[in-house]
């Protein structure tokens, strides 16, 4: 595929329909599909409802969405201060390999910077060996001694 123009934003409420799509299409990719149990009510709610729990950034090229990152802020009780955690990032495979993914993480982590984070944050599943390597070429430490805990309610 040659070089493709491309434009990374926040996302806005028109672009709700093509994130739930986005969403879908990584939960294909990761084998995932069964888990993907919301509504477009809640994810509307979450991102431009009066009391946002999320954040997005949305990929495009030549007005079509092609990517997405949604992303909140937790703590570090160590650092005491806020961070910046990436709950999912997912480019569509056809736009892959242009540089997008790379444009998203450093603009992510240009706005933890601005907010005065002490940390920029995300998980990675641990048989995907592409995206493992991919954020390590960018300067990202795997934590090999931490695990996810869950309690879905």
């Amino acid at each position: 595929m040659t070089s493709l123009t491309y434009s990374i934003r926040a996302a806005v409420p028109p672009d709700l329909e093509a994130i739930a799509f986005l969403i879908h299409q990584l939960a294909i990719y990761e084998k995932l599909e069964h888990q993907v149990t919301g509504n477009l009510t809640d994810l509307q709610n979450h991102l431009f409802g009066p009391d946002p729990k999320i954040e997005a950034l949305i990929a495009e090229v030549n007005e079509k969405v092609v990517g997405f990152s949604l992303f909140f802020t937790n703590y570090s009780t160590f650092l005491m201060q806020p961070g910046l955690y990436l709950e999912d990032l997912f480019i569509l495979p056809d736009y892959r390999r242009q540089g997008i993914g790379k444009a998203m993480l450093k603009q992510l982590k240009a706005l933890a910077q601005e907010r005065g984070y002490g940390r920029f944050e995300w998980s990675v599943l641990d048989w995907n060996e592409s995206a493992i390597a991919f954020y390590q070429s960018l300067g990202a430490t795997v934590l090999p001694d931490w695990r996810i805990c869950r309690i879905t309610l």
